[in-house]
């Protein structure tokens, strides 16, 4: 469950607790335990790389192995991954459902469409890069990466044209935005999945994670763009041309949105994307400096800023200030709610097996193995520990989401002893990890280069280095962060 200073959700924390059974083999040795993770995590990365299996059902399995290897009975290690499963997604599903109705709400609404135009029109070329940047990371904060990046790729190209600027320029900065976001800031599934497992206060690691994407969408977009120039000289695609033969800047006013397409204001839009971070972050705030107060008013914006009910009223308020403003009628708006659940039913599939695995690693006494190996470690040894293994399953699956899971439910013992702040900055260095080298077994990469028109030597040089960048710059924030507060 997501650890907020909420009564009921600390109460739903210890009903699931107690639900869960208990380790049936206590007795099983030190090795034995071990070894058993160890396969659990074989069994999942060669399911998924080289059987092609996918990730739930790998999940799955693994997750079976690992308790059966451990000593537990069928039974029990079917009924612990069963409880894992309904305990996240019972809170993390429910956020992950209410972030895509809300970002394919926005993404319909024309809304994304007069952030992006907004910004870029009023912007010289010079600082384009540092506003494709913040386009990226305003758009990636609602959104998973894959729909933000096919929302982008049209503004990135004709952004290209009419700029002149090198591709790289343009194109990676955005990336950098996105990919920052989905990999340190929730709502997205991995860092909620992190956030929930490991009990972590999920207003202190969106701030937390808001601060360590800065440096990382600055070096990984911005300045690298710079170089990658250089090393991927490329020409912009020919996608989105006119078809009579014109001059394609000569329509770029018409490529993107009909002239007379309504569309929210900026400001609408912009106060839209906010409201459920402001929400959250204020009952983080609120909790910090009045935890003992009963007054009515915190009362109120503890209710407000639960996760849950900030996302519903993001996506309730989207309708007054995305869907009408943008000529949404009732009959649109339910066929964008109802067409932004089914691209993500893989997602939560995974996610859920995720918090399953989790639940047999806890059940069976493997969590408290992996505690007193990393006992006396202090708290940058457990980031450096946390991102190592993240990276590992990053780089052996290709899926960012997978190695979040996987890594979070590895670290879960490790956080007993861990202050709240600790524990956010343990979400973000998993996060940073899930990021770090992607090639040619993520989705990801194929994705940016068949859109950027680029040869797998040139994606190579261009995302996978970014993505490195990336995910070293996060954990290096991380650690500064975790050294400021005494970590």
């Amino acid at each position: 469950m997501i650890a907020l200073p909420s009564g009921a959700l600390r109460v739903a924390a210890a009903v699931s607790a107690a639900a869960a059974p208990p380790a049936p083999h206590p007795a099983s040795s030190e090795p034995q335990l071990i070894f058993a993770a160890v396969v659990g995590v074989a069994v999942i990365v060669v399911l998924i790389t080289w059987l092609r299996i996918h990730p739930f059902l790998s999940l799955l399995l693994g997750s079976l192995v690992t308790g059966l290897v451990a000593g537990m009975a069928a039974d029990a290690a079917t009924t612990s991954f069963i409880t894992g499963f309904g305990a996240t997604e019972g809170s993390v599903g429910i956020l992950i459902a209410l972030g895509a109705m809300y970002g394919k709400l926005l993404a319909d609404s024309g809304g994304a469409d007069r952030i992006v135009d907004t910004l870029v029109s009023r912007t010289s070329v010079r600082a384009l890069p540092w506003v494709m940047g913040l386009v990226g990371a305003i758009i990636g904060l609602p959104m998973f990466f894959e729909i933000g990046l096919v929302l982008l790729i049209p503004v990135i190209i004709l952004v290209t044209r009419r700029s002149k600027l090198p591709l790289m320029r343009v194109a990676l900065p955005a990336i950098a935005g996105l990919s920052a976001m989905h990999g340190l800031v929730p709502p997205h599934p991995g860092p909620l999945v992190a956030i929930g497992a490991l009990g972590a206060n999920l207003g202190v690691t969106l701030a937390f994670g808001v601060l360590v994407a800065i440096p990382v969408i600055i070096l990984a977009g911005p300045v690298f763009s710079r170089f990658a120039a250089k090393w991927v000289p490329v020409d912009v695609p020919g996608l989105f041309l006119g078809t009579e033969g014109d001059d394609p800047q000569a329509k770029d006013a018409d490529e993107t949105e009909p002239a007379d397409r309504k569309r929210p204001s900026f400001a609408l839009a912009l106060i839209s994307i906010l409201l459920p971070v402001v929400l959250m972050l204020g009952k983080a705030l609120v909790d910090i400096t009045a935890a003992t107060s009963t007054a009515e008013w915190k009362t109120i914006l503890d209710f407000l800023g639960t996760p849950a009910i900030a996302l519903t009223i993001a996506v309730l308020a989207g309708f007054f200030l995305l869907g009408l403003p943008g000529g949404m009628n009732r009959k649109s708006l339910q066929a964008s709610l109802t067409a932004s659940l089914p691209p993500i039913a893989g997602i939560l599939l995974i996610v859920g097996a995720g918090g399953g695995f989790k639940q047999v690693l806890v059940d069976t006494g493997i969590g408290q193995v992996i505690a007193s190996f990393a006992h006396g470690s202090n708290g940058i040894g457990i980031l450096l520990l946390a991102w190592f293994i993240a990276a590992l399953i990053r780089v052996a699956t290709g899926s960012a989401t997978v190695a979040t899971v996987t890594a979070a439910g590895i670290m879960v013992p490790l956080t007993a002893h861990l202050s709240t702040p600790m524990v956010s900055l343990l979400v973000l260095a998993i996060g940073s990890g899930s990021l770090f080298l992607s090639h040619v077994n993520d989705a990801g990469f194929w994705l940016v280069k068949e859109y950027l028109g680029l040869s797998i030597p040139q994606t190579l040089r261009s995302w996978t280095v970014l993505e490195c960048i990336a995910s070293v710059v996060g954990l290096a924030g991380t650690l500064v962060i975790a050294l400021v507060i005494g970590g």
